[in-house]
């Protein structure tokens, strides 16, 4: 049978050139794009390590930087919280100095008051004395029809509210 007889010929041939492009492919892809395609892989991890590391030594500056400012506030907070217990003490201080103040004028003036208030209670009683003595001159007068001197009324009027 020939057909048979040109299976070898023809797949030899199939086989050699299968064989051809099979190894200019190995070559080809392997040995020269595999390595290209190899050398930007490791170029493209090695930046995202980079890039990783930058952000790892970022996160610690930013970590310092916040610890830092942290501090800072609390300082402020601190300085902040004594300064408004200072301003306090003094308008506590100023408070009771200006009550101190006010105290002693409204005592001098209670002072003042009260000795008015002696004052006219010592003429209200020496009216009270006179207004006593006359009604005591009238009444003996109209009752015993004796007329009794305006001093001795007086007298009698000072004796009786001293001795009550």
């Amino acid at each position: 049978m020939p057909q048979i007889s040109q299976i070898a010929a023809t797949y030899a041939s199939q086989i050699f050139w299968l064989l051809v492009t099979f190894g200019i492919l190995y070559f080809g892809i392997g040995k020269m794009m595999v390595p290209r395609v190899q050398g930007v892989m490791d170029l493209r991890e090695s930046k995202i390590a980079q890039d990783l590391a930058d952000a790892e030594a970022a996160r610690g500056q930013a970590d310092t930087t916040e610890a830092a400012w942290t501090a800072r506030m609390d300082a402020a907070r601190a300085a902040a919280q004594a300064e408004v217990a200072k301003a306090k003490a003094q308008a506590a201080t100023a408070a009771e100095t200006q009550m101190r103040a006010a105290d002693a004028d409204l005592a001098e003036r209670v002072a003042h008051h009260d000795v008015a208030i002696a004052n006219a209670k010592a003429a209200a009683m020496v009216n009270v004395q006179t207004i006593a003595a006359e009604a005591a001159q009238e009444l003996v007068e109209r009752l015993s029809g004796v007329a009794i001197s305006p001093e001795a009324a007086n007298e009698a009027v000072r004796r009786q509210m001293t001795h009550g």
